[in-house]
Parts: C-alpha cells; structure tokens; sequence
C-alpha cells in the first residue's frame, strides 16, 4: 500500500448553482444574472458502497470462518504526517476487524484487535495485513518496520477470527517487505506471497538480502518480482528459502520496469478456481488490479488481464473469496473522505468466463 502525489481517479463532483455578478458599487447586475445559466449536473457513481463508514479502512483480506465472512483491513487514520512517494503518512497504529454473515449482512465492527504498541519488535506503520485459520488457532500476518526502519513481516495468533490477538516476540525469520498474503493448498499446506516496491522496499532486496542503496529500477530493468515462502505446520516461520515468483507476459518474457500496466507493484493474492491457480496483484502507478494464472503455487504465472479498473483515489488492493457458490472481490477506494490515505473497504460480486477468465470490473458501475 503506497500513494503518490497523483491527480485522483476523478469523476465529476455534482455542482448546482446559479452564479451571479455585481457591479464596482457591489449591487446585483441583473443583466448578467439573466444571462447565468445552471453549471451541468454529472452525479459520481460507484459500482458498491463502503461495507463500513464509523473508520477508514483499506486494504481488504477477506476469509470465510465458520461460514462467515471476515476483512482484515489496514486501518486509516489522519495522522498529519506530509505525503510523500514512500507512502510515510499511511502510519497506521492498530487493527480492525469486520465481520457479515455474507456479502450485504450487516457488518460488525469488533473493535481493535492488535495494535502496534503491542508488537515487540515493530516501531511504525502496521501496512495490509492477511489471516489464516491452522491448528485450531487463528493467524494474523501484518507487515511494520523495525527501529532501523525495514519492512518485516509478524505473526500474531487468536482462539477467536476476530481477535484479539498476541504478536510473536520478533518477526518471521527470513522475511522482508509488505502486503503478505497466506494462500491454502488443497493439499493442506500454506504458502505466503509478499512483497511491494517503491515504499515497500521490495527493490531493496536481492538474494534474499538487503541493500538500503538500491533505488527503484529503471524503465528497461527487469521489474522486481514478488516472492512466495511455504510455511512451516506451525504457521509461524518459513519451511524454506524465500523464492521469487516468475510474472510473464503473454509472449511467456519476464516483465520490464516499464511495462507498469501489467508488472508487479504490490498487493499479491493467490486464489484457485478450476484446478488453476489464480495471482492477482496491484499495478500500483498505472493503478489496475491484474491477474496471471498458473499450474504450480510457485509459478510461473502469465498475465491474463485487468481484474479491476482503476478506482477513486492512487492505490488499489484487494482480496478473493468464494462463498456458496458466488465468487467475491474486496477492494478500497477514497468515496468517503476524497483523500488518498483515507480509504473504504467495499465488496462486489466477480464473475468467471467460462475459459476461466475473468471478467474486468469497472468501479464506477459502467458496462
């Protein structure tokens, strides 16, 4: 999760008026008046509208428990902090956790589930987090930088989806970045995917070591790639090595930096529909939401298309569920507030071709 000093996703704000002049002696012209006509009338439109308005939210991982929906967003908040391109301002201090019986329930707040102060080792910033349901136990994963400043990635556990839960003394061994996203075999094995640039400070990172010199690539570098580690029974430390993930185009060629409306940025889902497996990421500065698809947990993935067009506001996030039998994408936009930072989590409905494409989503509601 990461803004810019970008223009938003604009739509046109209704405005109604009638505009009227006065002379040098400041009483009403009533030839101008006359001649004033009514500015045009354009309403904003939005496909959904936000599950909750009491908090900002952004950055939705949704799961069925139980047989009940819950989102694991970041919770936005104005901190006065000045917005720059590593995305400082979003210092997000605690957790939140929704909950609906399904998609258009009522939706409960459960208050705060983890805050930051709680978290040992972490110093600023709790970025998007994701969970997971092993052991009998609940699993919250949350990226938060350190006292030096590095993204790491936490784990903390529950009895309860909703919390509270009780972070670990230290992060994942072995772990770097932001945005995990822990995805469920159906062998019964789990897997994390991870990862995000600029501010995320994935580029920083080679070899499964860090280098606080290295800058964001140049247009004709290889894009960095996301990563993906499977975790050990215990959900709480990786079983192996850090990989990187292959994202190809449809010609099968690994992504160039340049080619910023389809390469990785940030924001990795995995998810699997008809035996394939589906990742799904942000595009981040050309703000798609895409996905890629393939036959192993590791890849490689080809791109296939745009899952969601651009929303309100710079960044785009999302998750994907199923639940009795209909197929649900969570994603954020700025409707409420009209500031990047301070988002709203929404949900609607994602349908498949029968190929097993997916058709793209306009967030403003259009066909």
């Amino acid at each position: 999760m990461h803004v810019m000093n970008y223009p938003l996703f604009f739509t046109t704000i209704a405005i109604t008026g009638i505009l009227s002049a006065c002379n040098q002696t400041g009483t009403t012209n009533k030839e101008a008046e006359k001649d004033t006509t009514a500015a045009a009338v354009t309403e904003k439109t939005y496909l959904s509208q936000p599950l909750v308005t009491n908090i900002y939210t952004a950055d939705p991982s949704a799961h069925v428990f139980n047989g009940r929906i819950y989102v694991y967003p970041s919770h936005d908040t104005a901190t006065g902090i000045p917005e720059d391109d590593l995305g400082s301002h979003f210092d997000m201090q605690d957790y939140h956790i929704l909950s609906m019986d399904s998609v258009g329930a009522k939706v409960t707040d459960h208050g705060t589930a983890l805050k930051i102060t709680d978290v040992p080792w972490a110093s600023r910033q709790l970025w998007a987090p994701d969970a997971a349901f092993a052991n009998n136990k609940y699993y919250l994963y949350f990226p938060a930088k350190d006292s030096k400043g590095v993204f790491h990635i936490g784990v903390a556990t529950s009895s309860k989806p909703e919390g509270p839960f009780t972070a670990a003394k230290t992060p994942i061994k072995g772990s770097y970045s932001i945005d995990p996203c822990v995805f469920r075999d159906d062998d019964g094995k789990y897997y994390m995917y991870f990862g995000g640039i600029w501010g995320g400070q994935l580029q920083r990172w080679n070899n499964n070591q860090y280098d606080s010199t290295k800058a964001n690539r140049a247009g004709d570098e290889q894009a960095v790639l996301p990563r993906v580690a499977r975790l050990t029974p215990d959900m709480m430390s990786f079983a192996e090595p850090v990989k990187e993930i292959k994202l190809l185009n449809e010609k099968g060629e690994l992504y160039k930096e340049k080619d910023n409306s389809q390469r990785f940025f940030e924001a990795a889902w995995m998810h699997k529909y008809i035996g394939k497996y589906y990742f799904s990421y942000s595009t981040g500065d050309t703000h798609n939401l895409c996905y890629a698809i393939g036959e192993s947990p590791y890849g490689p993935f080809t791109y296939k298309g745009v899952i969601l067009k651009p929303v309100e506001g710079w960044t785009s996030h999302h998750s994907i569920i199923e639940q009795n039998g209909k197929w649900y994408l969570f994603y954020h936009d700025v409707q409420l507030s009209g500031k990047t930072f301070l988002r709203n989590v929404k949900v609607t409905e994602l349908h498949y071709n029968p190929d097993g494409s997916i058709q793209t989503i306009d967030p403003a509601g259009k066909q």
